[in-house]
């Protein structure tokens, strides 16, 4: 019975005690109170805890944030998802992790040039033969539309924009459309997983080109869909409506992709989303083009500049916040972005797009020789 109150006081063999009159040892004593069928299951369990005998496994939590920044930031930021209940798992050698991004980056660029060499083709051959009447427009024949008719003011104001506005369009819709679902509870982990990009993520590819499309706050979308619109007539004129393609997907890809090396070399894991690396390569790429354009600050639109100053104040910007690790914007991939865009202005076209002709030749080709080997028509 002494035993077993001395115990239940919390005596452990990590404190200092005075032993008993029979000159036990602490352990002899550890030895005595851990044998059950002396003390009882209750006991045994008390001495598992104390002197660690059996140590329960330690829980290890995956990081849930970038390191030095609480969960708390990201409840504050309306720009950011509230990824505080979503895990990530930065690996333990994280310059591996670069390796599939590297290659999803540059295959994924090839692709985009490629497929834009073969929807320019297919294009000009589709206008080439509506000039010369060999493809009718069955559906006004079919069905005219009426004076005042819904579908007939659509077609009305579609046809009012120019080339670039109507090309921005579609990219527009799909950034609303998932900005939608960002709004739909049951699908937050899921936009959290795919929409947005992290090296430490699970899924670390398909999020560079799907955050792109990805906003969670109504003013980041509304001022990145603001500028695209409002250079989109620029930009379409300048690289027509397929290289336009190309170059805004690819710079995407291409921004998230330096977002990726410097959050593992700086062992920030933040989560990134929106189409600011892209549309930075949009702006950069009409200011270099058109150095003298005026520009003006929505906000100001009294107080104008050159767009060569405003390209400079926008990278000297976006330097100082990555060197001094402003966390409130992507500037490492609005960086990128801007670079991407001059230095395709300035040489890109030159040795990507001019280059596409091999390509769209074996393109050609196939077209005109396929249905001859399968016994079609000549």
């Amino acid at each position: 019975m002494a035993w077993r109150g001395l115990a239940q006081r919390g005596w452990g063999c990590g404190q200092a005690w005075a032993p008993p009159a029979g000159g036990r040892s602490c352990e002899e004593l550890t030895a005595a109170l851990a044998q059950p069928r002396l003390l009882g299951r209750r006991f045994n369990f008390f001495i598992q805890q104390k002197c660690g005998f059996r140590k329960a496994p330690r829980k290890v939590e995956p990081l849930r944030s970038d390191t030095g920044t609480s969960s708390e930031a990201y409840k504050r930021s309306a720009l950011i998802p509230p990824v505080e209940e979503t895990a990530f798992y930065p690996s333990s050698y994280p310059i591996r992790t670069l390796v599939k991004p590297l290659f999803f980056t540059v295959g994924f660029t090839g692709c985009a040039f490629g497929s834009a060499a073969i929807w320019q083709y297919e294009s000009l051959k589709s206008r080439v033969q509506s000039y010369f009447g060999i493809k009718a427009d069955w559906l006004d024949s079919i069905r005219p539309q009426r004076e005042g008719d819904f579908r007939k003011e659509i077609n009305k104001w579609w046809n009012n924009l120019s080339d670039g506005q109507q090309t921005v369009t579609d990219i527009i819709a799909a950034n609303v459309f998932v900005f939608c679902l960002w709004r739909v509870p049951s699908l937050q982990r899921t936009m959290i997983r795919y929409f947005t990009s992290s090296p430490a993520s699970k899924v670390l590819c398909s999020p560079m080109l799907l955050s792109t499309f990805s906003h969670f706050s109504l003013f980041h979308m509304a001022a990145n869909m603001y500028v695209l619109w409002s250079f989109s007539s620029s930009i379409v004129n300048v690289l027509g409506q397929e290289q336009f393609m190309a170059v805004y997907s690819s710079a995407g890809v291409i921004s998230n992709f330096v977002s990726y090396v410097c959050k593992v070399a700086t062992g920030r894991y933040r989560p990134s989303l929106g189409a600011s690396g892209a549309i930075m390569t949009v702006l950069a790429a009409v200011c270099t083009k058109i150095p003298e354009g005026r520009l003006a600050i929505i906000f100001l639109p009294v107080f104008t500049f050159t767009a060569r100053n405003a390209l400079k104040a926008i990278i000297a910007m976006d330097t100082a916040g990555m060197i001094l690790g402003w966390k409130f914007f992507g500037h490492a991939a609005h960086l990128e972005g801007a670079l991407f865009g001059i230095r395709y202005i300035t040489y890109g076209h030159e040795l990507i797009w001019k280059k596409r002709e091999p390509l769209v030749k074996i393109w050609h080709e196939m077209r005109t020789n396929g249905p001859k080997k399968g016994g079609g028509s000549k």
